[in-house]
């Protein structure tokens, strides 16, 4: 057995004499642990958050979004939405027109967002996956129906396929102000409720509608916000997205899925760094308690070190048995700490112990997702700061053989 190592345990492991040293390096060793337990549990929750969103976006936005950098809608030509279902890869283009409306039903009212869409979005699979209620369909034979979000069909106490109780959506007109006759002033659609779905909150509020009938409410027909496009399995979206963007013109840009949920997914990133700081700072206050150990160990071995220098024993050996010391004091944390963050991650994963607590979440449990990279990360840093936390009571052990010598 390696000899430094050999005498660092002898040193942790001795039975002789527990003293308060040995009390301070068992508080370092757990603290190291605990941090560590803390640091993997919540960087896998964050993880499991950032790849949440990820399915539910999946399943709401599209893979590719076209939109204009001047204003809020556009006019794409038939020409340029050909050329793109053209280009290889590209499954479809949805056209579509976003804006806010004002819903009715009987002596209920609210805001939602009003998305009229073409008949391909019924093509949409991971969106049919979040339906709770009625089908997924924008068309009832001929006739307009809506497609709503959860939080609409409850606010607005909704039946899915209710003739006497329909939906009704209002949105300003383009003109002149009427004082003398408000209602011409808003145009109004009454539609059934074909059916629900249930994605996240933020998507409760939505109404999809079909197109022409979106371009009668707005007074403007052919005007988009976006064109959403869907790429097919096995293609390269980044790839794809270059295409599209040469046969783009100068006003408009294209964004993949996580460029169109940029601002929260940077939240949850810098959220996340935070979190690994403060954890980390937490991991290093309990580190740095192997300084006092180690410190107050060299007072207490001094006849040891004396022993060891009149055998003939050199400067750098005593050096690295202090440094071995601290070495397996984190060491040992970390193996701890590695067992029961892994562990108490995996038995989240597979049983799913803490819920969410949220009747149409995606999920019912709490998502965790373990990065091997975050592990590895943390456990370098603890060693880094054991290390620096031990050098400066090593160097002390060697000075004091140098002064034993001379």
């Amino acid at each position: 057995m390696n000899l430094p190592f050999f005498v660092a345990k002898k040193y942790f492991l001795s039975k002789k004499k527990r003293s308060f040293i040995n009390f301070i390096s068992i508080i370092s060793m757990l603290g190291i642990a605990l941090g560590l337990t803390s640091l993997i549990i919540i960087l896998s929750v964050f993880n499991g958050l950032e790849d949440l969103n990820r399915q539910i976006f999946k399943a709401f936005d599209p893979d590719l979004k076209v939109t204009s950098t001047l204003k809020k809608g556009f006019y794409p030509t038939k020409g340029l939405i050909k050329k793109i279902n053209n280009v290889d890869g590209v499954a479809y283009t949805m056209e579509v027109y976003q804006d806010k409306a004002l819903a009715r039903s009987k002596d209920a009212q609210m805001i939602v967002v009003l998305k009229g869409v073409d008949s391909t979005f019924t093509k949409n699979v991971e969106m049919k996956k979040s339906l709770i209620e009625g089908k997924m369909s924008i068309y009832n034979g001929e006739r307009p129906v809506a497609y709503i979000g959860g939080g609409v069909y409850s606010v607005l106490d909704l039946s899915v396929e209710d003739y006497l109780s329909p939906l009704g959506i209002l949105y300003p007109r383009n003109q002149k102000l009427n004082v003398l006759n408000p209602e011409e002033n808003i145009n109004q659609v009454n539609v059934e409720v074909s059916g629900v779905f249930a994605l996240e909150q933020q998507y409760d509020n939505y109404v999809y509608l079909p197109l022409a009938t979106v371009e009668q409410l707005i007074d403007a027909p052919g005007k988009r916000t976006s064109l959403e496009i869907t790429i097919m399995p096995g293609y390269e979206v980044a790839s794809i997205k270059n295409k599209i963007a040469k046969i783009l013109g100068a006003n408009l840009q294209i964004k993949d899925r996580d460029e169109q949920n940029d601002s929260l997914l940077k939240a949850i990133k810098i959220e996340k760094l935070f979190i690994f700081v403060a954890l980390f700072f937490i991991i290093g206050i309990a580190s740095f308690n192997i300084f006092y150990a180690l410190s107050m160990l060299v007072i207490d071995k001094k006849d040891d070190i004396q022993t060891l220098s009149s055998i003939g024993a050199g400067q750098s050996l005593v050096k690295t048995i202090f440094l071995a010391e601290g070495f397996l004091i984190s060491f040992i944390g970390v193996c701890l700490g590695l067992v029961l963050g892994l562990g108490i991650c995996f038995i989240q994963m597979h049983f799913g112990v803490i819920s969410l607590g949220m009747q149409y979440a995606t999920v019912d449990a709490y998502p965790v997702k373990i990065i091997l990279s975050d592990i590895v990360f943390s456990v370098l840093g603890i060693f880094l700061i054991t290390f620096l936390a031990s050098l400066l009571p090593a160097t002390k052990a060697q000075k004091f053989m140098l002064n034993q010598k001379s």
